[in-house]
Protein backbone atom coordinates (compact mmCIF):
# COMPACT_ATOMS: atom_id res chain seq x y z
CA UNK A 1 0.00 0.00 0.00
CA UNK A 2 2.74 2.34 0.94
CA UNK A 3 4.59 1.56 -2.38
CA UNK A 4 0.87 2.07 -4.22
CA UNK A 5 0.61 5.91 -2.45
CA UNK A 6 4.04 6.60 -3.49
CA UNK A 7 3.81 5.79 -7.31
CA UNK A 8 0.30 7.13 -7.60
CA UNK A 9 2.34 10.79 -5.60
CA UNK A 10 5.02 10.18 -8.72
CA UNK A 11 2.86 10.26 -11.50
CA UNK A 12 0.43 12.83 -10.44
CA UNK A 13 3.59 15.00 -9.76
CA UNK A 14 4.72 14.18 -13.11
CA UNK A 15 1.26 15.20 -14.79
CA UNK A 16 1.18 18.16 -12.77
CA UNK A 17 4.44 19.52 -14.16
CA UNK A 18 3.67 18.48 -17.79
CA UNK A 19 0.69 19.96 -17.81
CA UNK A 20 2.50 22.84 -16.09
CA UNK A 21 5.11 23.35 -18.95
CA UNK A 22 2.24 23.08 -21.70
CA UNK A 23 0.29 25.98 -20.11
CA UNK A 24 4.04 28.01 -20.07
CA UNK A 25 4.94 27.41 -23.32
CA UNK A 26 1.27 28.14 -24.41
CA UNK A 27 1.39 31.22 -22.71
CA UNK A 28 4.56 32.03 -24.00
CA UNK A 29 3.92 31.24 -27.74
CA UNK A 30 0.42 33.98 -27.21
CA UNK A 31 3.00 36.49 -25.57
CA UNK A 32 5.66 35.82 -29.15
CA UNK A 33 2.41 36.63 -30.73
CA UNK A 34 1.60 39.93 -28.99
CA UNK A 35 4.67 41.07 -29.58
CA UNK A 36 4.56 40.64 -32.97
CA UNK A 37 1.17 41.76 -33.68
CA UNK A 38 2.07 44.94 -30.90
CA UNK A 39 4.95 46.01 -34.19
CA UNK A 40 2.60 47.06 -36.26
CA UNK A 41 4.69 45.53 -39.11
CA UNK A 42 2.97 45.24 -42.61
CA UNK A 43 0.16 42.75 -42.33
CA UNK A 44 1.07 40.22 -44.35
CA UNK A 45 4.61 39.29 -42.47
CA UNK A 46 2.91 39.86 -39.08
CA UNK A 47 -0.01 37.19 -40.08
CA UNK A 48 3.12 34.90 -41.47
CA UNK A 49 5.00 35.04 -38.53
CA UNK A 50 1.05 34.34 -36.47
CA UNK A 51 0.80 31.60 -38.72
CA UNK A 52 4.17 30.01 -38.09
CA UNK A 53 3.91 30.40 -34.29
CA UNK A 54 0.53 28.90 -34.20
CA UNK A 55 1.26 25.86 -36.91
CA UNK A 56 5.09 25.02 -36.19
CA UNK A 57 5.37 26.40 -31.96
CA UNK A 58 8.42 24.89 -31.70
CA UNK A 59 10.29 25.67 -34.68
CA UNK A 60 8.10 29.08 -35.24
CA UNK A 61 9.61 30.38 -31.53
CA UNK A 62 12.91 29.50 -32.83
CA UNK A 63 12.63 31.18 -36.47
CA UNK A 64 10.93 34.09 -35.49
CA UNK A 65 14.51 34.89 -32.33
CA UNK A 66 16.77 34.05 -35.03
CA UNK A 67 15.05 36.06 -37.98
CA UNK A 68 11.69 37.48 -36.87
CA UNK A 69 13.08 40.03 -34.43
CA UNK A 70 12.65 44.14 -35.00
CA UNK A 71 14.81 46.43 -34.30
CA UNK A 72 13.39 49.46 -35.35
CA UNK A 73 13.83 52.84 -34.16
CA UNK A 74 16.84 51.43 -31.82
CA UNK A 75 19.55 54.22 -32.04
CA UNK A 76 23.12 53.31 -33.23
CA UNK A 77 24.75 56.13 -31.26
CA UNK A 78 23.20 58.59 -28.89
CA UNK A 79 22.09 61.43 -29.30
CA UNK A 80 25.01 63.48 -27.61
CA UNK A 81 27.58 61.44 -29.78
CA UNK A 82 25.70 61.94 -32.83
CA UNK A 83 25.44 65.87 -32.05
CA UNK A 84 29.56 65.63 -31.92
CA UNK A 85 29.85 63.86 -35.04
CA UNK A 86 27.78 66.03 -37.15
CA UNK A 87 29.49 69.06 -35.78
CA UNK A 88 32.56 67.59 -36.55
CA UNK A 89 31.20 67.04 -39.95
CA UNK A 90 30.03 70.62 -40.49
CA UNK A 91 26.68 69.84 -41.25
CA UNK A 92 24.53 72.76 -41.80
CA UNK A 93 20.40 72.98 -41.62
CA UNK A 94 19.58 72.23 -45.35
CA UNK A 95 20.23 75.72 -46.86
CA UNK A 96 17.94 77.17 -49.71
CA UNK A 97 18.36 75.06 -52.68
CA UNK A 98 19.21 76.13 -56.49
CA UNK A 99 16.37 77.42 -58.51
CA UNK A 100 18.57 75.63 -61.01
CA UNK A 101 17.85 72.41 -59.67
CA UNK A 102 14.04 70.12 -60.96
CA UNK A 103 10.96 70.68 -58.59
CA UNK A 104 11.10 66.64 -58.46
CA UNK A 105 14.88 66.69 -57.30
CA UNK A 106 14.15 69.50 -54.38
CA UNK A 107 11.59 67.29 -53.34
CA UNK A 108 14.05 64.17 -53.39
CA UNK A 109 16.77 66.33 -51.57
CA UNK A 110 14.16 67.17 -48.89
CA UNK A 111 13.14 63.79 -48.18
CA UNK A 112 16.98 62.35 -48.16
CA UNK A 113 17.51 65.18 -45.57
CA UNK A 114 14.04 64.63 -43.42
CA UNK A 115 14.39 60.94 -43.07
CA UNK A 116 17.93 60.29 -43.26
CA UNK A 117 19.75 63.27 -42.24
CA UNK A 118 21.53 63.71 -45.13
CA UNK A 119 23.64 67.02 -45.89
CA UNK A 120 23.61 68.22 -49.33
CA UNK A 121 26.98 68.93 -50.57
CA UNK A 122 27.98 70.83 -53.81
CA UNK A 123 31.52 71.29 -55.55
CA UNK A 124 32.01 67.27 -55.53
CA UNK A 125 34.36 65.34 -58.32
CA UNK A 126 33.32 61.97 -59.00
CA UNK A 127 34.65 59.16 -60.89
CA UNK A 128 32.48 56.14 -61.90
CA UNK A 129 33.65 53.05 -62.47
CA UNK A 130 32.12 49.84 -63.97
CA UNK A 131 35.43 47.43 -63.96
CA UNK A 132 36.70 45.84 -60.90
CA UNK A 133 40.29 46.33 -62.37
CA UNK A 134 39.75 49.92 -62.72
CA UNK A 135 38.43 50.37 -59.53
CA UNK A 136 41.14 48.38 -57.63
CA UNK A 137 43.46 50.02 -59.35
CA UNK A 138 42.59 53.19 -58.57
CA UNK A 139 41.09 52.14 -54.91
CA UNK A 140 44.80 50.45 -54.15
CA UNK A 141 46.57 53.61 -55.42
CA UNK A 142 44.80 55.48 -52.98
CA UNK A 143 45.35 53.33 -50.24
CA UNK A 144 49.00 53.13 -50.92
CA UNK A 145 48.98 57.04 -50.48
CA UNK A 146 47.66 57.29 -47.87
CA UNK A 147 49.11 59.65 -45.06
CA UNK A 148 46.96 59.84 -41.79
CA UNK A 149 44.09 57.37 -41.94
CA UNK A 150 42.30 54.76 -43.65
CA UNK A 151 38.78 53.78 -42.47
CA UNK A 152 37.61 50.51 -44.38
CA UNK A 153 34.58 48.63 -44.50
CA UNK A 154 32.96 45.74 -46.88
CA UNK A 155 30.23 43.53 -46.72
CA UNK A 156 32.83 40.46 -47.90
CA UNK A 157 36.83 40.76 -47.93
CA UNK A 158 37.84 37.48 -49.54
CA UNK A 159 41.00 35.39 -48.64
CA UNK A 160 41.83 35.42 -52.93
CA UNK A 161 44.76 37.38 -54.80
CA UNK A 162 42.85 40.94 -54.41
CA UNK A 163 41.58 40.15 -50.88
CA UNK A 164 45.48 39.84 -49.83
CA UNK A 165 46.98 42.50 -51.53
CA UNK A 166 43.92 44.53 -50.52
CA UNK A 167 45.70 43.40 -46.47
CA UNK A 168 49.84 43.34 -47.67
CA UNK A 169 48.30 47.47 -48.31
CA UNK A 170 46.62 48.11 -44.98
CA UNK A 171 50.05 46.19 -42.84
CA UNK A 172 52.47 48.23 -44.99
CA UNK A 173 50.19 51.80 -44.13
CA UNK A 174 50.17 50.45 -40.37
CA UNK A 175 53.28 49.78 -40.13
CA UNK A 176 54.70 53.84 -41.74
CA UNK A 177 52.18 55.21 -38.85
CA UNK A 178 48.64 55.46 -40.92
CA UNK A 179 45.89 54.71 -38.62
CA UNK A 180 44.01 51.94 -40.29
CA UNK A 181 40.81 50.86 -39.47
CA UNK A 182 38.62 47.95 -40.85
CA UNK A 183 34.92 47.12 -40.48
CA UNK A 184 33.76 43.50 -42.02
CA UNK A 185 31.04 41.76 -41.91
CA UNK A 186 31.38 38.58 -39.65
CA UNK A 187 28.86 35.95 -42.09
CA UNK A 188 29.78 37.85 -45.69
CA UNK A 189 33.65 37.62 -44.93
CA UNK A 190 33.27 34.07 -43.13
CA UNK A 191 35.33 32.10 -45.24
CA UNK A 192 38.52 35.03 -44.96
CA UNK A 193 37.99 35.23 -40.98
CA UNK A 194 37.82 31.19 -40.64
CA UNK A 195 41.29 31.34 -42.32
CA UNK A 196 43.29 33.71 -39.68
CA UNK A 197 42.94 36.29 -42.90
CA UNK A 198 42.15 39.16 -40.30
CA UNK A 199 44.31 37.99 -37.43
CA UNK A 200 47.42 38.76 -39.54
CA UNK A 201 45.93 41.92 -39.71
CA UNK A 202 45.33 42.61 -35.91
CA UNK A 203 48.64 41.52 -35.21
CA UNK A 204 50.48 44.29 -37.66
CA UNK A 205 48.40 46.83 -35.97
CA UNK A 206 45.52 47.51 -38.23
CA UNK A 207 42.65 47.46 -35.99
CA UNK A 208 39.94 44.89 -37.47
CA UNK A 209 36.42 44.20 -36.22
CA UNK A 210 33.33 42.24 -37.44
CA UNK A 211 29.52 43.89 -37.29
CA UNK A 212 26.98 42.25 -35.28
CA UNK A 213 29.66 39.22 -34.37
CA UNK A 214 27.36 36.09 -33.90
CA UNK A 215 27.51 34.00 -30.61
CA UNK A 216 25.12 31.38 -28.95
CA UNK A 217 22.88 31.54 -27.88
CA UNK A 218 23.03 35.23 -26.81
CA UNK A 219 23.66 36.51 -30.00
CA UNK A 220 21.98 34.50 -32.65
CA UNK A 221 19.38 36.74 -33.23
CA UNK A 222 22.05 39.49 -34.58
CA UNK A 223 22.06 36.30 -38.17
CA UNK A 224 19.23 38.62 -39.64
CA UNK A 225 20.87 42.13 -39.66
CA UNK A 226 23.71 42.20 -41.96
CA UNK A 227 26.44 45.06 -42.46
CA UNK A 228 26.25 45.15 -46.51
CA UNK A 229 27.86 48.46 -46.90
CA UNK A 230 31.19 49.47 -49.23
CA UNK A 231 32.89 52.68 -48.32
CA UNK A 232 36.55 53.28 -48.26
CA UNK A 233 37.69 56.75 -46.53
CA UNK A 234 41.00 57.92 -47.51
CA UNK A 235 42.82 61.12 -45.09
CA UNK A 236 39.32 62.75 -44.74
CA UNK A 237 40.16 63.45 -48.84
CA UNK A 238 38.86 60.99 -51.10
CA UNK A 239 36.16 58.23 -50.53
CA UNK A 240 34.72 55.42 -52.33
CA UNK A 241 31.35 53.80 -52.07
CA UNK A 242 29.81 51.20 -54.16
CA UNK A 243 28.99 48.17 -54.57
CA UNK A 244 31.90 45.89 -55.28
CA UNK A 245 33.26 43.61 -52.17
CA UNK A 246 36.71 43.09 -52.02
CA UNK A 247 37.26 39.49 -54.05
CA UNK A 248 38.76 38.37 -57.24
CA UNK A 249 35.91 37.40 -59.01
CA UNK A 250 34.85 41.70 -59.85
CA UNK A 251 38.26 41.42 -61.66
CA UNK A 252 38.56 38.20 -63.60
CA UNK A 253 35.35 36.44 -63.47
CA UNK A 254 33.93 33.34 -61.78
CA UNK A 255 31.69 30.49 -62.65
CA UNK A 256 29.12 32.88 -63.86
CA UNK A 257 31.58 34.70 -66.28
CA UNK A 258 32.42 38.25 -65.42
CA UNK A 259 30.75 39.97 -62.30
CA UNK A 260 30.00 43.52 -63.58
CA UNK A 261 29.86 46.66 -61.04
CA UNK A 262 29.23 50.00 -60.42
CA UNK A 263 31.59 52.15 -58.02
CA UNK A 264 32.11 55.62 -57.22
CA UNK A 265 35.87 57.50 -55.64
CA UNK A 266 34.49 60.71 -54.29
CA UNK A 267 36.58 63.72 -53.58
CA UNK A 268 35.33 66.93 -52.00
CA UNK A 269 32.78 67.79 -49.07
CA UNK A 270 31.02 65.18 -49.80
CA UNK A 271 33.82 62.73 -48.13
CA UNK A 272 32.39 64.34 -44.82
CA UNK A 273 29.44 62.15 -45.10
CA UNK A 274 30.73 58.79 -45.68
CA UNK A 275 33.09 59.10 -42.48
CA UNK A 276 30.11 60.17 -40.96
CA UNK A 277 28.64 57.08 -41.05
CA UNK A 278 31.46 55.14 -40.80
CA UNK A 279 32.31 56.88 -37.26
CA UNK A 280 28.56 55.42 -36.33
CA UNK A 281 29.18 52.35 -37.12
CA UNK A 282 32.33 51.66 -35.61
CA UNK A 283 31.40 53.70 -32.15
CA UNK A 284 27.70 51.03 -32.57
CA UNK A 285 29.95 48.23 -32.03
CA UNK A 286 31.51 49.72 -28.67
CA UNK A 287 34.67 51.53 -29.96
CA UNK A 288 35.62 54.93 -28.93
CA UNK A 289 34.18 57.74 -31.01
CA UNK A 290 36.07 58.65 -34.15
CA UNK A 291 36.54 61.90 -35.18
CA UNK A 292 39.54 62.18 -37.50
CA UNK A 293 39.96 65.41 -39.24
CA UNK A 294 37.87 65.70 -42.34
CA UNK A 295 39.79 68.07 -45.34
CA UNK A 296 38.13 70.24 -47.38
CA UNK A 297 40.62 70.09 -50.00
CA UNK A 298 40.31 68.05 -52.59
CA UNK A 299 42.71 65.01 -53.47
CA UNK A 300 44.69 65.42 -56.88
CA UNK A 301 41.89 65.09 -59.85
CA UNK A 302 42.46 62.66 -62.40
CA UNK A 303 39.22 62.32 -64.51
CA UNK A 304 35.49 62.06 -64.25
CA UNK A 305 32.77 64.53 -63.45
CA UNK A 306 33.57 67.95 -61.62
CA UNK A 307 31.58 70.23 -59.24
CA UNK A 308 28.50 67.22 -58.61
CA UNK A 309 26.51 67.74 -56.01
CA UNK A 310 25.72 64.63 -53.90
CA UNK A 311 23.91 63.09 -50.54
CA UNK A 312 24.70 60.32 -48.90
CA UNK A 313 22.10 58.38 -47.49
CA UNK A 314 22.50 55.18 -45.33
CA UNK A 315 19.92 52.99 -44.27
CA UNK A 316 19.02 49.84 -41.74
CA UNK A 317 16.76 48.06 -39.93
CA UNK A 318 16.65 50.59 -37.30
CA UNK A 319 15.21 53.26 -39.54
CA UNK A 320 12.04 54.60 -38.80
CA UNK A 321 10.48 55.09 -42.10
CA UNK A 322 12.52 52.66 -44.25
CA UNK A 323 14.91 54.95 -46.36
CA UNK A 324 15.77 53.66 -49.13
CA UNK A 325 12.32 52.03 -49.94
CA UNK A 326 11.15 55.84 -49.30
CA UNK A 327 13.89 57.55 -51.74
CA UNK A 328 13.09 55.16 -54.27
CA UNK A 329 9.36 55.09 -54.35
CA UNK A 330 9.54 59.02 -54.58
CA UNK A 331 12.05 58.91 -57.28
CA UNK A 332 10.21 56.25 -59.40
CA UNK A 333 6.72 58.19 -58.63
CA UNK A 334 7.76 61.54 -59.39
CA UNK A 335 10.18 60.46 -63.11
CA UNK A 336 8.51 62.29 -66.08
CA UNK A 337 10.48 60.81 -69.01
CA UNK A 338 12.69 57.63 -67.79
CA UNK A 339 13.08 54.94 -65.25
CA UNK A 340 16.59 52.61 -65.57
CA UNK A 341 17.34 50.16 -62.96
CA UNK A 342 20.25 47.66 -62.35
CA UNK A 343 20.41 45.33 -59.75
CA UNK A 344 21.33 41.46 -58.77
CA UNK A 345 18.32 40.50 -57.32
CA UNK A 346 14.66 42.18 -58.53
CA UNK A 347 12.08 41.47 -55.31
CA UNK A 348 10.35 44.06 -54.91
CA UNK A 349 8.09 45.44 -52.23
CA UNK A 350 4.51 46.08 -53.34
CA UNK A 351 4.79 49.62 -53.59
CA UNK A 352 8.09 49.75 -55.41
CA UNK A 353 6.23 47.40 -58.01
CA UNK A 354 3.44 49.09 -58.29
CA UNK A 355 5.42 52.29 -58.78
CA UNK A 356 7.13 50.81 -61.53
CA UNK A 357 4.17 49.57 -63.15
CA UNK A 358 2.30 52.80 -62.59
CA UNK A 359 5.40 55.17 -64.47
CA UNK A 360 5.43 52.44 -67.35
CA UNK A 361 1.67 52.64 -67.44
CA UNK A 362 1.98 56.39 -67.51
CA UNK A 363 4.13 56.56 -70.75
CA UNK A 364 7.55 56.89 -68.91
CA UNK A 365 10.72 54.57 -70.37
CA UNK A 366 10.87 51.77 -67.50
CA UNK A 367 13.56 49.49 -67.95
CA UNK A 368 14.81 47.11 -65.51
CA UNK A 369 17.95 44.78 -65.70
CA UNK A 370 19.00 41.58 -63.96
CA UNK A 371 20.67 38.41 -63.94
CA UNK A 372 19.91 35.64 -66.67
CA UNK A 373 21.10 33.52 -64.24
CA UNK A 374 22.77 35.09 -60.30
CA UNK A 375 24.72 33.87 -57.63
CA UNK A 376 21.86 32.41 -55.81
CA UNK A 377 18.91 29.79 -58.21
CA UNK A 378 16.12 30.33 -55.40
CA UNK A 379 16.85 34.40 -55.95
CA UNK A 380 16.94 33.82 -59.42
CA UNK A 381 13.72 32.26 -59.78
CA UNK A 382 12.39 34.60 -57.14
CA UNK A 383 13.42 37.66 -59.67
CA UNK A 384 11.88 35.91 -62.28
CA UNK A 385 8.87 35.38 -60.76
CA UNK A 386 8.10 39.24 -60.98
CA UNK A 387 8.82 39.63 -64.99
CA UNK A 388 5.49 38.78 -66.39
CA UNK A 389 3.39 41.33 -64.69
CA UNK A 390 5.99 44.18 -65.34
CA UNK A 391 5.84 43.30 -68.80
CA UNK A 392 1.74 43.36 -69.07
CA UNK A 393 2.57 46.84 -67.86
CA UNK A 394 4.94 48.25 -70.52
CA UNK A 395 8.41 47.47 -68.54
CA UNK A 396 11.22 46.63 -70.34
CA UNK A 397 13.45 43.48 -69.45
CA UNK A 398 16.60 42.63 -69.71
CA UNK A 399 18.33 39.76 -68.94
CA UNK A 400 21.78 39.94 -68.65
CA UNK A 401 23.62 36.61 -70.17
CA UNK A 402 27.67 37.51 -70.04
CA UNK A 403 27.73 36.76 -66.39
CA UNK A 404 26.78 38.38 -63.06
CA UNK A 405 24.98 41.56 -63.20
CA UNK A 406 25.97 42.71 -59.21
CA UNK A 407 25.14 46.43 -60.18
CA UNK A 408 22.90 48.19 -58.09
CA UNK A 409 21.92 51.63 -59.96
CA UNK A 410 18.73 53.68 -60.47
CA UNK A 411 18.54 56.26 -62.88
CA UNK A 412 15.39 58.84 -63.12
CA UNK A 413 15.37 61.44 -66.08
CA UNK A 414 18.20 63.76 -66.87
CA UNK A 415 19.52 64.75 -63.68
CA UNK A 416 18.81 62.16 -60.90
CA UNK A 417 21.10 58.62 -60.27
CA UNK A 418 22.13 57.01 -57.50
CA UNK A 419 24.75 53.72 -56.82
CA UNK A 420 25.56 51.99 -53.77
CA UNK A 421 25.31 48.64 -52.05
CA UNK A 422 21.27 48.78 -51.58
CA UNK A 423 19.81 45.63 -53.85
CA UNK A 424 16.50 45.83 -55.27
CA UNK A 425 15.05 43.50 -52.55
CA UNK A 426 13.62 43.02 -49.44
CA UNK A 427 16.62 41.86 -47.73
CA UNK A 428 18.52 45.20 -48.22
CA UNK A 429 15.63 47.45 -47.94
CA UNK A 430 14.40 46.33 -44.60
CA UNK A 431 17.72 43.67 -43.08
CA UNK A 432 20.65 45.25 -44.15
CA UNK A 433 22.61 48.16 -43.07
CA UNK A 434 22.77 49.68 -46.81
CA UNK A 435 24.62 53.58 -47.93
CA UNK A 436 24.03 55.09 -51.10
CA UNK A 437 25.08 58.32 -53.06
CA UNK A 438 22.99 60.09 -54.50
CA UNK A 439 23.34 62.45 -57.70
CA UNK A 440 22.10 65.57 -59.12
CA UNK A 441 24.21 65.31 -62.08
CA UNK A 442 23.18 65.42 -65.76
CA UNK A 443 26.95 64.31 -66.78
CA UNK A 444 26.78 61.48 -64.33
CA UNK A 445 23.44 60.49 -65.50
CA UNK A 446 25.28 60.33 -69.12
CA UNK A 447 27.88 58.01 -68.20
CA UNK A 448 25.52 55.66 -65.64
CA UNK A 449 23.04 55.56 -68.81
CA UNK A 450 25.99 54.99 -71.51
CA UNK A 451 26.84 52.11 -69.53
CA UNK A 452 23.57 50.95 -68.91
CA UNK A 453 23.33 51.18 -73.09
CA UNK A 454 26.68 49.08 -73.07
CA UNK A 455 25.26 46.03 -70.74
CA UNK A 456 22.50 46.12 -72.42
CA UNK A 457 24.01 44.55 -75.77
CA UNK A 458 25.10 41.41 -73.61
CA UNK A 459 21.37 41.15 -72.99
CA UNK A 460 18.28 39.21 -73.63
CA UNK A 461 15.32 42.07 -74.15
CA UNK A 462 12.22 39.86 -73.03
CA UNK A 463 8.92 39.39 -75.33
CA UNK A 464 5.50 38.75 -73.20
CA UNK A 465 4.84 36.15 -75.84
CA UNK A 466 8.44 34.46 -75.54
CA UNK A 467 8.31 34.78 -71.53
CA UNK A 468 5.47 33.07 -71.54
CA UNK A 469 6.26 30.55 -73.30
CA UNK A 470 8.51 28.79 -70.76
CA UNK A 471 7.77 25.59 -69.10
CA UNK A 472 5.11 24.66 -66.36
CA UNK A 473 7.98 23.37 -63.86
CA UNK A 474 9.51 26.71 -63.99
CA UNK A 475 7.06 28.63 -63.50
CA UNK A 476 6.16 26.65 -60.69
CA UNK A 477 9.68 26.94 -59.21
CA UNK A 478 9.82 30.96 -59.47
CA UNK A 479 6.18 31.35 -58.05
CA UNK A 480 7.11 28.70 -54.78
CA UNK A 481 10.32 30.73 -54.53
CA UNK A 482 8.46 33.87 -54.11
CA UNK A 483 6.62 32.51 -51.27
CA UNK A 484 9.75 33.09 -49.51
CA UNK A 485 10.73 36.91 -51.44
CA UNK A 486 9.86 38.83 -47.64
CA UNK A 487 12.92 36.29 -46.08
CA UNK A 488 15.57 36.19 -49.00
Amino acid sequence: MHYVFISEFISLSWTGLWWGLGIGYVVMILCVIVVVISENRNPLKTLGWVMALLLFPVGGVILYFVFGRSIRNVRMISRRNRRKLLKHEGTQPLPKLDRQLTVENRQRIRLAYSIGGANLYTGNDVMIFNSGERHFKALFDDLRNAREYINLQFYIIACDSIGRELRDILIERARAGVKVRVIYDYIGSFDARRRDFFQRMKENGVEVHSFFRLSFPSHVNRLNWRNHRKVVVIDGKVGYIGGMNVAERYVSGGALGKWRDTAARITGPCVAALQYHFAVDWKFMGHDLLCDPVGSDKAVWHEGVRNVTLQVLASGPNDRWGNMTLLFYKAISSARRRVWLQTPYFLPSEGLLKALESAALAGVDVRVMMPMRSDSRVLTYSSHSYIEECLLAGVKVYLYDAGMLHAKVLIVDDDFSTLGSTNFDFRSLEHNFEENVVMYSPETNRILTKNFEEDAKECVKLKLSEWNRRDGKRKFQESLCRLLSPIL
